[in-house]
């Protein structure tokens, strides 16, 4: 019994270490994770979670956006409330909006853009790639680059190609005057 509450102080105590310093946290009972309230914080990123967190509410703060990852380590998330915040819905969004339809597709229903201007007030589960005009620019850049790189190798390889070739018959011309 002595063993059994000192587990279970030891896991209250490591649930409490782990709580974000600017939102407050309940626990859900022994082994079935923590409830972590944050809402009406005035938080402008979202704070280091606890893994083992369960319910998580952040609503009614002042999140543009949320770090591609940054929520990959709650596996076990049953319930998220993310509404009432001023989404800045550009590029930075997706990961928030994939992560939202696979975690907690629900939870996507109160959630709507707040800049920028010809997106304010869609919902985020309606976004489309279209609307995302940076992602759109960031694709020729990168193809550009990858363009110039293989035009580089490509005419590289036909150089070495045809020094090759050029060395090959000039030593079959040498050969063949040695020969006679």
């Amino acid at each position: 019994a002595v063993v059994g509450f000192a587990m279970s102080l030891l896991f209250h105590m490591s649930q409490t270490e782990a709580c974000p310093p600017s939102c407050s946290c309940k626990s859900l009972g022994a082994m079935k994770g923590l409830q972590i309230d944050c809402s009406s914080r005035k938080l402008t990123e979202v704070p280091a979670l606890p893994a083992d967190t369960k319910r998580l509410y952040l609503q009614n703060n002042s999140l543009t956006s949320v770090p591609a990852g940054a929520l990959d380590s709650l596996r076990g998330l049953e319930e998220v409330k993310i509404f009432d915040n001023p989404w800045n819905c550009d590029c930075h969004i997706l990961y928030l909006k994939l992560w939202l339809e696979d975690v907690s597709a629900p939870s996507l229903t109160n959630i709507s853009c707040a800049t920028p201007a010809p997106l304010r007030m869609k919902p985020l589960r309606q976004l489309t790639g279209n609307e995302l005009g940076i992602c759109k620019r960031l694709l020729p850049i990168k193809c550009l680059e990858f363009f110039w790189r293989d035009l580089i190798l490509i005419v590289g390889a036909i150089i070495t190609l045809t020094l090759v070739a050029w060395a090959l018959k000039f030593s079959k011309k040498l050969v063949c005057q040695i020969n006679l």
